[in-house]
């Protein structure tokens, strides 16, 4: 979606890619300011240039699947189940440890 369809909200894909551009201009130039050859920072900046034209497919990318999936006003298919959470890592919640080690009885220390 562009600015334009939506004019409260802003752009921001369009905004990272052109802080992305900027930075693949600006890094070389930094770069060869202090000293690192125009080769290196050739090279850096096609390896900048790379990543962000990658990022800038990706976010493209994720935007068209963003814009066809149902808002609130349409639950997602999978709400509906209520399997228990099984915390990070696929963990069961904290409280529901089985086995491990028991001290046995508490007995107080003097």
């Amino acid at each position: 979606m562009s600015a334009s369809s939506h004019p409260d909200r802003p752009d921001t894909a369009t905004d990272v890619v052109r802080w992305a551009a900027f930075s693949c201009v600006l890094v070389p130039v930094v770069l060869v300011w202090y000293g690192t050859s125009l080769a290196g920072a050739a090279g850096a900046a096609l390896g900048l240039a790379a990543v962000t034209a990658a990022c800038r497919i990706l976010l493209r990318q994720s935007e068209r699947v963003a814009a066809r999936t149902p808002g609130p006003a349409h639950p997602h298919p999978m709400a509906e189940d209520h399997t228990p959470h099984r915390g990070r890592h696929g963990r069961s919640p904290s409280g529901a440890h089985r086995g491990g080690r028991h001290s046995g009885p508490s007995t107080p220390v003097d």
